[in-house]
Protein backbone atom coordinates (compact mmCIF):
# COMPACT_ATOMS: atom_id res chain seq x y z
CA UNK A 1 0.00 0.00 0.00
CA UNK A 2 1.45 3.40 -0.97
CA UNK A 3 1.95 6.29 1.41
CA UNK A 4 -0.76 8.90 1.38
CA UNK A 5 -0.27 12.62 1.88
CA UNK A 6 -3.49 14.37 2.84
CA UNK A 7 -3.73 18.02 3.88
CA UNK A 8 -6.88 19.78 4.99
CA UNK A 9 -7.49 23.23 6.50
CA UNK A 10 -10.46 24.18 8.68
CA UNK A 11 -11.15 27.63 10.17
CA UNK A 12 -11.90 27.10 13.84
CA UNK A 13 -11.22 29.06 17.05
CA UNK A 14 -10.36 32.18 15.08
CA UNK A 15 -7.47 30.55 13.23
CA UNK A 16 -6.66 28.16 10.40
CA UNK A 17 -6.22 24.59 11.61
CA UNK A 18 -4.10 22.39 9.35
CA UNK A 19 -4.36 18.60 9.32
CA UNK A 20 -1.40 16.95 7.61
CA UNK A 21 -1.72 13.16 7.45
CA UNK A 22 0.89 10.74 6.06
CA UNK A 23 -0.78 7.39 6.79
CA UNK A 24 -1.48 4.83 4.06
CA UNK A 25 -5.15 3.99 3.66
CA UNK A 26 -6.22 6.86 5.89
CA UNK A 27 -9.98 7.35 6.24
CA UNK A 28 -10.89 11.03 5.74
CA UNK A 29 -13.82 10.67 8.10
CA UNK A 30 -11.40 10.54 11.03
CA UNK A 31 -10.59 14.19 10.36
CA UNK A 32 -14.33 14.92 10.32
CA UNK A 33 -14.54 13.55 13.87
CA UNK A 34 -11.53 15.58 14.99
CA UNK A 35 -12.99 18.75 13.48
CA UNK A 36 -16.34 18.10 15.18
CA UNK A 37 -14.55 17.89 18.54
CA UNK A 38 -12.84 21.24 17.90
CA UNK A 39 -16.11 22.93 16.98
CA UNK A 40 -17.81 21.46 20.03
CA UNK A 41 -15.06 22.80 22.30
CA UNK A 42 -15.26 26.20 20.63
CA UNK A 43 -18.99 26.37 21.31
CA UNK A 44 -18.34 25.71 25.00
CA UNK A 45 -15.17 27.75 25.62
CA UNK A 46 -15.16 30.64 23.14
CA UNK A 47 -14.91 34.01 24.89
CA UNK A 48 -16.20 35.63 21.69
CA UNK A 49 -19.49 33.76 21.48
CA UNK A 50 -22.05 35.31 23.78
CA UNK A 51 -23.90 32.03 24.31
CA UNK A 52 -20.88 29.83 25.03
CA UNK A 53 -20.78 28.35 28.52
CA UNK A 54 -17.66 30.33 29.40
CA UNK A 55 -19.33 33.60 28.35
CA UNK A 56 -22.42 32.78 30.41
CA UNK A 57 -20.24 31.86 33.40
CA UNK A 58 -18.39 35.17 33.06
CA UNK A 59 -21.53 37.30 33.11
CA UNK A 60 -23.37 35.27 35.74
CA UNK A 61 -26.01 33.67 33.52
CA UNK A 62 -24.70 30.19 34.29
CA UNK A 63 -23.48 28.68 37.54
CA UNK A 64 -20.51 26.36 37.58
CA UNK A 65 -22.62 23.62 39.14
CA UNK A 66 -24.91 23.72 36.08
CA UNK A 67 -22.10 23.86 33.52
CA UNK A 68 -21.01 20.96 31.35
CA UNK A 69 -18.71 18.67 33.37
CA UNK A 70 -15.93 19.36 30.84
CA UNK A 71 -15.93 23.01 31.93
CA UNK A 72 -15.30 22.04 35.53
CA UNK A 73 -12.60 19.61 34.39
CA UNK A 74 -10.79 22.31 32.40
CA UNK A 75 -11.07 24.92 35.15
CA UNK A 76 -9.73 22.41 37.69
CA UNK A 77 -6.74 21.80 35.42
CA UNK A 78 -6.21 25.53 35.03
CA UNK A 79 -6.29 25.93 38.82
CA UNK A 80 -3.66 23.20 39.13
CA UNK A 81 -1.40 24.81 36.53
CA UNK A 82 -1.82 28.20 38.25
CA UNK A 83 -0.56 26.65 41.48
CA UNK A 84 2.28 24.81 39.75
CA UNK A 85 3.44 28.02 38.03
CA UNK A 86 3.17 30.06 41.25
CA UNK A 87 0.45 32.15 39.64
CA UNK A 88 2.37 33.01 36.46
CA UNK A 89 -0.41 31.31 34.52
CA UNK A 90 -3.72 32.74 35.71
CA UNK A 91 -7.02 32.02 34.00
CA UNK A 92 -8.81 34.29 36.47
CA UNK A 93 -7.36 37.72 35.74
CA UNK A 94 -9.21 39.95 38.16
CA UNK A 95 -12.91 39.28 37.75
CA UNK A 96 -12.50 37.86 34.25
CA UNK A 97 -12.62 34.12 33.64
CA UNK A 98 -10.53 33.22 30.60
CA UNK A 99 -8.98 29.76 30.24
CA UNK A 100 -7.94 30.44 26.63
CA UNK A 101 -4.26 30.05 27.47
CA UNK A 102 -4.89 26.38 28.20
CA UNK A 103 -8.02 25.55 26.22
CA UNK A 104 -6.60 25.97 22.73
CA UNK A 105 -3.80 23.48 23.32
CA UNK A 106 -6.07 21.14 25.25
CA UNK A 107 -8.58 21.16 22.39
CA UNK A 108 -5.98 20.38 19.72
CA UNK A 109 -4.52 17.65 21.93
CA UNK A 110 -7.98 16.10 22.21
CA UNK A 111 -8.44 16.15 18.43
CA UNK A 112 -5.09 14.39 18.02
CA UNK A 113 -6.16 11.74 20.53
CA UNK A 114 -9.31 11.06 18.49
CA UNK A 115 -7.20 10.52 15.38
CA UNK A 116 -4.66 8.29 17.17
CA UNK A 117 -7.42 6.19 18.75
CA UNK A 118 -8.91 5.72 15.27
CA UNK A 119 -5.64 4.30 13.97
CA UNK A 120 -3.79 7.32 12.54
CA UNK A 121 -0.06 6.98 13.18
CA UNK A 122 1.71 9.73 11.24
CA UNK A 123 0.04 13.12 11.31
CA UNK A 124 0.35 16.71 12.43
CA UNK A 125 -2.27 19.24 13.55
CA UNK A 126 -1.22 22.89 13.49
CA UNK A 127 -3.34 25.77 14.80
CA UNK A 128 -1.85 29.25 14.77
CA UNK A 129 1.60 28.21 15.93
CA UNK A 130 0.45 25.42 18.23
CA UNK A 131 1.28 21.95 16.90
CA UNK A 132 0.66 18.35 17.89
CA UNK A 133 2.69 15.74 16.00
CA UNK A 134 2.39 11.98 16.03
CA UNK A 135 4.81 9.56 14.42
CA UNK A 136 6.83 10.96 11.51
CA UNK A 137 6.50 11.47 7.75
CA UNK A 138 7.70 8.51 5.64
CA UNK A 139 11.48 8.53 5.35
CA UNK A 140 11.93 10.86 8.34
CA UNK A 141 12.55 10.28 12.01
CA UNK A 142 10.46 13.25 13.15
CA UNK A 143 8.39 16.21 12.06
CA UNK A 144 10.10 19.60 11.79
CA UNK A 145 8.52 22.80 13.10
CA UNK A 146 9.81 26.33 12.56
CA UNK A 147 10.40 29.01 15.19
CA UNK A 148 9.41 32.29 13.54
CA UNK A 149 11.17 35.61 13.94
CA UNK A 150 8.87 37.83 16.08
CA UNK A 151 10.14 40.89 14.20
CA UNK A 152 9.58 39.37 10.77
CA UNK A 153 7.06 36.57 10.76
CA UNK A 154 7.98 35.51 7.24
CA UNK A 155 11.49 34.66 8.49
CA UNK A 156 12.55 31.59 10.46
CA UNK A 157 15.08 31.69 13.30
CA UNK A 158 15.43 27.94 13.62
CA UNK A 159 13.67 24.63 13.77
CA UNK A 160 12.71 21.99 16.33
CA UNK A 161 11.90 18.33 15.89
CA UNK A 162 8.67 16.74 17.04
CA UNK A 163 7.88 13.06 17.43
CA UNK A 164 4.83 12.17 19.50
CA UNK A 165 5.11 15.61 21.08
CA UNK A 166 3.82 19.15 20.82
CA UNK A 167 4.91 22.78 20.63
CA UNK A 168 3.01 25.90 21.70
CA UNK A 169 4.13 29.45 20.94
CA UNK A 170 3.08 32.72 22.51
CA UNK A 171 4.41 35.90 20.94
CA UNK A 172 4.03 39.66 21.10
CA UNK A 173 3.42 39.59 17.34
CA UNK A 174 0.33 37.46 17.94
CA UNK A 175 -0.73 38.79 21.31
CA UNK A 176 -3.71 36.69 22.23
CA UNK A 177 -6.49 37.66 24.57
CA UNK A 178 -5.02 35.35 27.20
CA UNK A 179 -1.66 37.17 27.42
CA UNK A 180 -2.13 39.39 30.43
CA UNK A 181 0.01 42.45 30.99
CA UNK A 182 2.03 42.43 34.19
CA UNK A 183 4.40 44.77 35.96
CA UNK A 184 6.93 41.97 36.33
CA UNK A 185 10.26 41.85 34.57
CA UNK A 186 9.51 39.84 31.45
CA UNK A 187 13.17 39.76 30.37
CA UNK A 188 12.24 41.58 27.16
CA UNK A 189 10.77 38.42 25.66
CA UNK A 190 8.95 38.74 22.35
CA UNK A 191 8.29 35.05 21.72
CA UNK A 192 8.22 31.88 23.80
CA UNK A 193 7.82 28.35 22.46
CA UNK A 194 7.39 25.40 24.80
CA UNK A 195 7.87 21.80 23.67
CA UNK A 196 6.57 18.78 25.54
CA UNK A 197 4.26 15.79 25.61
CA UNK A 198 0.98 17.68 26.16
CA UNK A 199 -0.05 20.73 24.12
CA UNK A 200 -2.44 22.09 26.74
CA UNK A 201 0.29 22.30 29.37
CA UNK A 202 2.80 23.61 26.81
CA UNK A 203 0.31 26.31 25.80
CA UNK A 204 -0.19 27.39 29.41
CA UNK A 205 3.56 27.41 30.09
CA UNK A 206 4.30 29.53 27.01
CA UNK A 207 1.62 31.99 28.10
CA UNK A 208 3.03 32.14 31.63
CA UNK A 209 6.66 32.64 30.57
CA UNK A 210 5.79 35.36 28.07
CA UNK A 211 3.70 37.18 30.68
CA UNK A 212 6.14 36.93 33.57
CA UNK A 213 9.58 36.34 32.07
CA UNK A 214 12.14 33.59 32.49
CA UNK A 215 13.84 35.17 35.49
CA UNK A 216 10.75 34.56 37.60
CA UNK A 217 9.98 31.11 36.22
CA UNK A 218 11.55 29.14 39.06
CA UNK A 219 8.66 26.72 38.66
CA UNK A 220 9.94 25.36 35.32
CA UNK A 221 11.64 22.33 36.88
CA UNK A 222 8.24 21.10 38.09
CA UNK A 223 7.30 20.25 34.51
CA UNK A 224 9.43 17.25 33.55
CA UNK A 225 9.73 16.62 29.83
CA UNK A 226 9.13 20.23 28.76
CA UNK A 227 11.62 22.58 27.08
CA UNK A 228 11.50 26.20 25.99
CA UNK A 229 12.93 28.34 23.21
CA UNK A 230 12.53 32.08 23.85
CA UNK A 231 13.40 35.11 21.73
CA UNK A 232 14.25 38.49 23.27
CA UNK A 233 13.70 41.96 21.87
CA UNK A 234 17.43 42.21 21.13
CA UNK A 235 17.15 38.95 19.15
CA UNK A 236 18.91 36.67 21.60
CA UNK A 237 17.67 33.09 21.68
CA UNK A 238 17.34 31.55 25.13
CA UNK A 239 16.61 27.87 25.51
CA UNK A 240 16.60 25.05 27.98
CA UNK A 241 19.64 22.75 27.72
CA UNK A 242 17.74 19.81 26.26
CA UNK A 243 15.66 21.79 23.73
CA UNK A 244 16.10 20.24 20.27
CA UNK A 245 16.55 23.57 18.50
CA UNK A 246 18.62 24.09 15.34
CA UNK A 247 19.28 27.73 14.42
CA UNK A 248 19.00 28.70 10.78
CA UNK A 249 22.12 30.82 11.17
CA UNK A 250 24.69 31.08 13.94
CA UNK A 251 23.35 33.15 16.81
Amino acid sequence: MTDRHLQRVEHIMGTAVLFDVRDPGFDDRIIDRAVASLRSAEAVFSTYQAESEISRLRDGRLSLSDADPVVREVLDRCDRIRRETDGAFDHRSGSELDPSGYVKGWTIEGAARIMSDAGANAFLISAGGDIVARGAPPGSEAWTAAIRDPENTTAVLGTVTLNDSAIATSGRYERGEHIRETDDDTDGLTSVSVLGPDLGIADAMATAILAGGLSGATWLNRFAGYDFVAVTADRRILRSPSARFTPVTAQ
